[in-house]
């Protein structure tokens, strides 16, 4: 059976000229499938990967208690999740929290149509880091591959510059996760829409963890 004749078995629906309509109680079950779907990744991924997820918020709270920034990153779907992890931190929006500030790399038009015309697609993260990233910076890159090589130049770069390094990937990890990141977050499963759905789950924890171990570490000396 090839793909194609796979994919018409389980939508014949949407096979051109085709007659058939789906029911009204198809799709009630498709989006009950998909919610436990949904219920299902985030359950298995929190269960394997809860202290990873804590050990990403310290990296991320100690490059804000030594005075860094910290840049985001994506492609398509995941350029509009890097927007949002920018904006999470730059405008928390739970009261008495402090702006920590965050640089979304995808935001600047001009410098992503420039270097991808000019040098080419694969750079157009890697040379805005070596112009704006310092030692101690924190970098978050997402994929749902892991392979996206604009990500891996990126990466590869802000780990030779001294940055913090956390991946957000799915299926295997692909690259990312072989790279050697400080911090790599894998969401198993082959679903695009479940991979994104848990990232952003992620990244808003993330947030919420490093909010509060900044709390808990006002006061104390530079250092400690």
């Amino acid at each position: 059976m090839t793909g194609d004749d796979a994919l018409e078995g389980l939508y014949p629906f949407l096979t051109p000229g085709s007659s058939l309509v789906p029911s009204s109680e198809a799709l009630v079950a498709s989006v009950r499938g998909k919610a436990d779907a949904h219920q299902s990744v985030i359950a298995a991924f929190m269960e394997a990967n809860a202290g990873r997820v804590v050990a990403a918020a310290e990296g991320i709270a100690d490059v804000y208690c030594n005075g860094g920034r910290l840049f985001t990153m994506g492609n398509g779907g995941s350029s509009c999740d890097a927007a949002h992890v920018a904006v999470e931190f730059l405008h928390p929006v739970t009261a008495g929290r402090p702006a920590l500030e965050a640089v979304n790399l995808v935001a600047d038009t001009a410098m992503l149509t420039a270097v991808g015309n000019d040098v080419g697609f694969d750079h157009v993260f890697v040379r805005q880091l070596v112009a704006r990233a310092r030692p101690g910076d924190g970098l978050i890159g997402l994929s749902t591959s892991g392979n996206s090589a604009n990500l891996l130049r990126a990466f590869a770069k802000a780990k030779e510059l001294g940055l913090v390094t956390v991946g957000l990937a799915g299926m295997s990890g692909g690259e990312m996760a072989a790279m050697g990141l400080d911090h790599c977050l894998v969401v198993e499963t082959d679903s695009i829409h479940r991979i994104q759905e848990c990232h952003v789950l992620i990244y808003h924890v993330l947030r919420d963890l490093v909010h509060t171990m900044l709390a808990g570490s006002r006061g104390r000396p530079s250092g400690e």
